[in-house]
């Protein structure tokens, strides 16, 4: 199997050291392609920058396009031993722009990678030109995959010692089966998922340890920010919903028609609360947007960027 960053990126995949929320230094994983102005393609929870994949090339032509796996995530390092708080990734992704650029960016985000987005938006604007959401959780009534809620439930020694074991190494075909299945059940017309997909979409999973015990941690953070949420106790996501008056740049937010996940309406009502937004509905789309409508996602992002004289 070829290596994906080498045919992605001119120089394949590269790595920073940037110092996380905890003051570690964590080693982080990306690449880029392309010239011009800054544009960051940040994924979701589960994945990794392989989501992107249709994305790169056509956006490369216009832009200098860097993709990164957030920590604990895909190829970057994943300090297993020490515990997150909530909002921990908004202080990381702001650390490895400030590394890797000088001036302000365009940030494409999508599901988690949005709330977190929304997040060093309203933190530090300075460093965002201009906004992509794509069906971002900022309403959230409930982890919405039965997988993520068993994840969520169960204790970190228990996932930590099912990771640390190499199990889903040793049974790799039967991972890369479950997960086929669940990705297609996020994409509108499943058939596009190749087998090629499949084996890089789990390989963080089969072939990295802490992969597993990482993304349920951030799981588990998840569902107990949801839960204060629907209880109205102070929570993470509810400081961002009651600050989302101070995401000024200009951003667009697209959501997929079909998105079984959020629904459609929690985009409007982004909409409406945010001060320079405009809203677009993804037609024949779930909530894997990035792949199963990247072409209309790519041609989403240009046109905004032009419209807002960022090109």
């Amino acid at each position: 199997m070829k290596d994906w960053w080498q045919e992605t990126f001119p120089k394949g995949r590269q790595s920073l050291i940037i110092t996380d929320a905890n003051g570690y230094p964590v080693k982080i994983a990306y690449g880029e392609k392309g010239t011009g102005k800054p544009l960051f393609l940040l994924h979701g929870v589960g994945s990794w920058s392989y989501n992107w994949r249709h994305s790169v090339e056509p956006l490369s032509k216009n832009f200098r396009v860097i993709c990164f796996d957030a920590k604990g995530y895909g190829f970057s390092e994943k300090p297993v031993f020490r515990r997150e708080q909530p909002g921990h990734q908004i202080i990381e992704l702001e650390r490895v722009i400030v590394s890797l650029c000088d001036e302000p960016v365009v940030l494409v985000a999508e599901s988690l990678g949005a709330l977190i987005a929304l997040g060093l938006a309203q933190a530090n604007p300075q460093l965002i030109a201009r906004l992509v959401l794509v069906n971002v959780p900022i309403f959230p009534q409930q982890l919405p995959h039965w997988g993520m809620w068993l994840l969520s439930q169960l204790p970190l020694e228990i996932v930590q010692a099912i990771d640390s074991s190499r199990l889903a190494h040793l049974f790799a075909p039967l991972v890369r089966e479950i997960m086929a299945i669940e990705r297609r059940g996020v994409l509108y017309d499943p058939s596009i998922l190749t087998q090629d997909d499949v084996y890089w979409i789990t390989y963080p999973y089969t072939e990295i340890p802490g992969t597993l015990t990482k993304v349920a941690e951030e799981l588990q953070i998840a569902a107990r920010e949801i839960e204060h949420l629907q209880t109205n106790k102070p929570s993470f996501i509810s400081k961002l919903q009651n600050n989302l008056g101070a995401v000024t740049c200009p951003t667009l937010i697209l959501w997929g028609e079909q998105d079984s996940w959020f629904p459609a309406s929690d985009g409007e009502k982004l909409r409406q609360r945010l001060p320079d937004a405009k809203l677009q509905i993804l037609p024949n789309c779930h909530h894997d947007a990035s792949t199963g409508a990247s072409e209309a996602v790519n041609a989403a992002i240009l046109n905004f960027l032009q419209e807002t004289n960022f090109c």
